[in-house]
């Protein structure tokens, strides 16, 4: 009988302990809960298994794959996150290649000196992390252990060594608490403080920052912005942070919000839900002028 529970109550960190200590080989399933209306003998209520949410697949204790279901985890994808690919490139590749396995890709990558096995591992092996300590702060959803099962064998697996997991992801999880009070609200935008070009002299950025910087407008949200590069709340909330203890941004209301019809806000429809303003089409074609400018001071 496989190990399942709630991680309400027995917690990532404690599975991956028990994964680590047992050697144990397999995939964890995390889901959205559905209430049931009952109540368990702690008196929390019970949540049955809904739509999955995240796996992550162990061998013989070691990590070797994670992935969130709304989350791109393809090999193009988690390279052009980590800067291995350009954006320009990652949209080729994905219309030549579509049918085409992560393994076969990596290899006629390499053969093609796109990027190298080394880019391909540690893109990997990042990816593959930054799904974990996602998972470890989240805090409630039905789990289910399978022993035995493992991802296709055209993935590409990387084994990391749960022990510096664990004790990384104890300090993120602090930081994540610190970053969710700083920035409790996704939906707020960014935009440029006074004098932009002034504030980015001599500044050096990440590949990440970079992105997030060129989609810097009061019409995008924060959430949009993490969704068009394909980053999980964690790495969003840590770059805009960074850049606004910079000096670099400024947190504000998005602009379709302030152009509503005088719209107050979470004002009620008569369905007694909150009004929903349309999501505003990310822009990019001034903002990535300035950013060019910027660039080449």
């Amino acid at each position: 009988m496989p190990l399942q529970g709630n991680i309400r109550d027995f917690s990532t960190t404690q599975l991956l302990n028990l994964v680590n200590l047992a050697g144990k080989t397999g995939t964890l399933f995390i889901f959205d809960g559905v209430r049931t209306g009952e109540k368990d003998a702690l008196g929390a209520e019970k949540m049955a298994p809904g739509k999955e949410r995240a796996r992550v697949a162990f061998k013989s204790g070691k990590l070797i794959a994670a992935a969130l279901q709304n989350q791109d985890g393809n090999l193009v994808s988690v390279l052009n996150k980590a800067g291995k690919l350009t954006d320009e490139q990652a949209r080729i590749i994905r219309e030549r290649a579509k049918n085409t396995s992560d393994k076969a890709l990596a290899l006629l990558l390499i053969t093609a000196n796109y990027v190298t096995q080394k880019d391909v591992v540690s893109a990997i092996q990042q990816h593959t992390l930054d799904v974990v300590y996602n998972l470890l702060t989240w805090g409630e959803g039905p789990f289910r252990f399978e022993d035995n099962v493992l991802p296709p064998t055209d993935r590409i697996l990387v084994p990391i060594d749960l022990e510096n997991v664990i004790i990384e992801g104890a300090r993120r999880i602090r930081e994540i608490e610190q970053l969710n009070a700083h920035l409790p609200n996704l939906d707020m935008a960014l935009r440029f403080p006074a004098n932009p070009r002034e504030k980015f002299k001599g500044i050096h950025l990440s590949v990440e920052e970079w992105r997030v910087v060129s989609f810097v407008n009061p019409k995008n949200t924060i959430r949009q912005i993490m969704k068009a590069h394909n980053m999980s709340e964690i790495e969003i909330r840590r770059i805009v942070y960074g850049l606004e203890q910079a000096g670099l941004v400024e947190v504000v209301r998005p602009a379709a919000a302030d152009a509503g019809a005088g719209a107050k806000p979470g004002a009620a429809s008569a369905s007694g839900r909150p009004a929903q303003t349309r999501a505003p089409q990310v822009q990019r074609t001034v903002v990535n002028k300035l950013i060019e400018r910027i660039r080449n001071i």
